[in-house]
């Protein structure tokens, strides 16, 4: 049996309702590989989710999981670690999940640094709902609601996260599985908000309606321009990182730092309180 297979619901939950070609799976056994890497208990840890394609993940494994309304995923797993904070909490969202409906909740939970890990999984477009354009869609690209491609610019999700405030922000992307587990695994293991963006693929939509070809096409095409941070670091000027940016997924720990942790914060308050250091306004 494999490593993934141990935490998969198979008797009552399978088969999935993802389309073949899905990269979602790549990274959903990316994300068990990690806890199992990291040796957590599966009773300590709770996968939280909105709604979309990626949101169906938690359904799938033998976690503590939580199956929320469309945007509120951060919200609903902030008052699960406050509640706990010895859970391990981790959030599974997508692009148009965490970034539209629930773009405020992403930034005030980057800004207040809980310790949580959330999983960006980035396919471009709301992939469930009928391929609507997304935070993330690229300029151009098309969409269902943008048959002559998007007029938007897209958000850039790690810039979004480490200018509101989280402490560790990654990118990897689905063909790169492994790369994808060690950041996933950095992610757990940092104490404050962690963002891993997922470049992931959506063939069926996505990918017909802009003509990139089969599955298999579309992950190659991720292999060929990926960018790690280390090299991106090295190009000499402004003008070649930018451009790197432009036309590159630049992959990899993109930013780590400490500040103080939301929940020990929170209890500290507690404690002053309860030992009556302050009075009550």
């Amino acid at each position: 049996m494999s490593i993934v297979h141990k935490y998969l619901r198979t008797r009552k939950r399978f088969p999935h309702v993802w389309c073949s070609g899905c990269s979602d799976g790549i990274v959903l056994a990316a994300l068990t590989r990690a806890i199992h890497k990291l040796q957590l208990h599966r009773d300590d840890v709770v996968l939280v989710s909105g709604i979309g394609c990626s949101s169906r993940a938690p359904v799938y494994v033998d976690f503590n999981t939580l199956h929320t309304t469309h945007g509120r995923a951060l919200p609903f797993a902030t008052g699960v670690k406050i509640a706990n904070p010895k859970l391990q909490v981790i959030i599974i969202t997508g692009d148009g999940d965490a970034l539209a409906i629930g773009g405020n909740h992403f930034i005030h939970t980057c800004r207040r640094n809980i310790d949580m890990t959330a999983v960006v999984f980035n396919n471009y477009i709301y992939g469930m709902t009928g391929g609507q354009v997304s935070p993330t869609t690229p300029f151009g690209k098309i969409a269902s609601t943008s048959p002559y491609g998007s007029s938007d610019n897209p958000m850039p999700v790690c810039e979004l996260a480490i200018a509101a405030g989280a402490t560790f922000v990654a990118r990897g992307t689905s063909y790169h599985a492994r790369q994808l587990d060690m950041l996933i695994e950095k992610g757990i293991k940092h104490k404050g908000f962690s963002v891993i963006e997922v470049m992931s693929t959506c063939p069926t939509i996505y990918g017909r309606l802009n003509k990139l070809g089969n599955p298999t096409q579309m992950l190659l095409w991720q292999k060929s321009n990926a960018m790690s941070v280390q090299s991106w670091q090295k190009l000499s000027t402004e003008e070649e990182k930018q451009q790197a940016k432009e036309e590159k997924i630049i992959t990899g720990v993109l930013h780590e730092t400490e500040k103080p942790e939301y929940t020990k914060e929170y209890q500290k308050i507690i404690d002053r309180y309860q030992t009556k250091e302050f009075e009550r306004v």
